[in-house]
């Protein structure tokens, strides 16, 4: 019986699956995330047939954001986006949505003290237990 590889080798499998812009982005983005909290929980969801890898998630009290990748960029959603109220100019894609997003395109470069404290604000939502509405 082979055991399934941890959470955090399970992404590291992701990441590598991408060349270039991609797999630099995933991992600039995972690394900010670690920095802005270091106890936040790697874990992969949602396993399926058409995405067997499933997608990068990362919690602290409750999920902060998904990854997910696509042809043309790598988008990050946040699950409680809409009630942030930090550097929400990062946010660029899913708007109107309760957990907007930031898409990532090659070429983009990352404000990395914005973008960390986006991360900080969504674990401090979660600690509160601040519901989206």
């Amino acid at each position: 019986m082979t055991k399934e590889k941890s959470p955090s080798q399970q992404i590291d499998f992701i990441i590598k699956k991408h060349e270039a812009w991609k797999g630099k982005i995933w991992s600039q983005i995972r690394s900010l995330i670690k920095q802005a909290d270091p106890d936040i929980v790697e874990e992969v969801k949602w396993k399926m047939p058409s995405n067997p890898d499933g997608l990068p998630v990362w919690s602290h009290d409750g999920i902060i954001c998904v990854a997910q990748t696509f042809k043309d960029n790598v988008k990050l959603m946040f699950f409680k986006g809409s009630l942030m109220k930090g550097p929400k100019k990062l946010f660029n894609a899913r708007l109107k949505s309760k957990s907007p997003a930031i898409e990532f395109h090659e070429g983009d470069t990352i404000d990395e003290s914005a973008f960390k404290d986006l991360i900080k604000e969504a674990v401090r939502l979660n600690k509160l237990n601040t519901r989206r509405p």
